[in-house]
């Protein structure tokens, strides 16, 4: 698929909405308390770009100006005025710097809790999560994301567990929660024959009365049923949107963000109550941390492209909340000056495959040549033999099975070499304390303060649609 057509084909239009055009003129006012709701919503879309410093928002904005000569959908509102715009202070309770467990539990259960754990407080305290209030409301409830639908973020707004790394748990606890729609990576978390219990967690699904698929094709055949939906469509995460975008096979097989979400938004559009509806770009950290510049912008490219669906369902709809942002910042990337910088940018235009597509390429008995020569057809540039070196180095004496640790794969010395031809940099591979951008659109986003604290959200969410005894 060429990647203008990517931009293109992945709006509305190709999820077989109808698109209107952005008929709301800037906010004039000023900050407005919790209290002073003008319209109630009936569907809230909170859309999360997992792990976005704001310079990944700076970067993706400006390749989406290189390829496309315009903005990405979120700059592009915040430049004509018709997002409430917030800076969010994202600190848990345990840290300054959170984790995405603890910052999605700030909104999922409205109060601040220890890094890892998901709605459970420092001494056992345990918060309801927002989903299971606005199901208890009547709404129909989900999630959509693009690492396993067990992880973090997606889990803090639907379950109460001590630690985020009960994945396996989460699998169940989902089962008996029994949302309406669940999408994203994971098959690990439910197969049976993956599993260290040997449970097949599918089967509870499937008794529940859902429909499991695992396929792209499969997920276009159940739009149109009543049953509610369980999606799993890869191991662990999905494939990273440029590797995506460079193999037909994956592209026949696994949705993206942007088919997910339109998926899900017809899933449950018509239902009389009203829906809510999760969606996380979750490898746009994962590229975050791993310092993995090509990775990083298409992913946070493609969640603008699913933000861009919601928007235009909310448009059509008119009574639909979309709130938009980040739990936190990660590794602070951007670009760099020097002679060259505009045209070292350009670059990334003609990459096809991540860095850590590449990582996964490396085997021990791979030369400086062959790297040289496999640098240059996924990425195009030519890295010296003293670069390469530097890579092989780092591998040697690794076995088979150590190379393909990430913990023990060179990311962050490949994306040091990777910056003198693109001048994309990182400060870290590690969470940062930053604020982050916060946006709302819609009924409801007048509630939205210039500056807030991550807990606002949940109270928010809720006011926005007329349930006041959220207390």
């Amino acid at each position: 698929m060429k990647r203008r057509d990517f931009f293109r084909n992945t709006s509305l239009t190709a999820a077989g909405f109808a698109i209107s055009p952005l008929l709301f003129s800037a906010d004039e006012n000023t900050t407005l308390a919790l209290s002073e709701l003008k319209n109630e919503a009936k569907n809230i879309i909170f859309m999360v770009s997992d792990g976005m410093s704001v310079g990944t928002l700076t970067l993706a904005d400006m390749y989406a100006q290189s390829a496309m000569g315009k903005h990405t959908t979120w700059v592009e509102n915040y430049k004509n005025g018709r997002f409430k715009r917030a800076m969010m202070d994202t600190a848990s309770a345990s840290s300054l710097v959170t984790d995405s467990a603890a910052g999605g539990s700030a909104w999922g259960g409205g109060v601040r809790v220890p890094n890892g754990t998901l709605n459970v407080g420092a001494n056992g305290e345990q918060y309801t999560p927002i989903l299971q209030k606005f199901k208890k409301e009547g709404k129909k409830v989900g999630c959509v994301t693009t690492v396993p639908i067990t992880h973090a973020t997606p889990a803090s707004f639907c379950v109460n567990n001590e630690s985020r790394r009960n994945q396996p748990e989460i699998a169940e606890q989902y089962a008996e929660l029994k949302f309406d729609v669940m999408m994203g990576g994971g098959d690990q978390y439910f197969s049976a024959d993956k599993r260290e219990d040997n449970k097949d967690v599918y089967s509870q699904f499937v008794n529940a009365g859902y429909d499991v698929v695992k396929t792209k094709s499969a997920l276009k055949n159940i739009l149109t049923s009543d049953k509610p939906l369980l999606g799993v469509f890869d191991d662990d995460p999905l494939p990273y949107t440029i590797d995506h975008m460079s193999d037909e096979g994956l592209q026949n097989t696994i949705p993206n963000i942007v088919e997910m979400t339109a998926a899900a938004i017809e899933k449950m559009k018509n239902h009389p109550e009203g829906f809510v509806l999760q969606v996380e770009g979750g490898k746009v950290d994962w590229a975050a941390h791993a310092n993995d510049a090509p990775g990083l912008i298409n992913d946070q490219i493609a969640f603008d492209q699913a933000l861009r669906v919601a928007l235009d369902f909310a448009i059509e709809d008119k009574n639909t909340l979309v709130i938009v942002t980040t739990d936190h910042g990660n590794a602070n990337p951007g670009l760099f000056a020097g002679r060259k910088a505009d045209e070292n940018f350009a670059r990334f235009r003609a990459m096809k495959q991540s860095n850590t597509w590449v990582m996964d390429q490396l085997t021990p008995n791979l030369s400086s040549a062959q790297l040289i020569d496999m640098v240059e057809n996924a990425q195009g540039y030519a890295m010296t033999s003293d670069e390469a070196g530097t890579i092989i180095d780092h591998i040697k004496g690794l076995d088979e099975e150590q190379i393909k640790d990430y913990y023990k794969q060179p990311f962050e010395k490949y994306a040091q070499i990777q910056k003198k031809y693109t001048n994309v940099g990182f400060g870290d591979m590690h969470h940062s304390a930053d604020f982050v951008e916060c946006a709302a659109f819609g009924p409801g986003s007048e509630l939205l303060p210039p500056l807030i604290k991550n807990t606002f959200l949940h109270n928010m969410m809720l006011k926005a649609v007329g349930i006041t005894n959220y207390e």
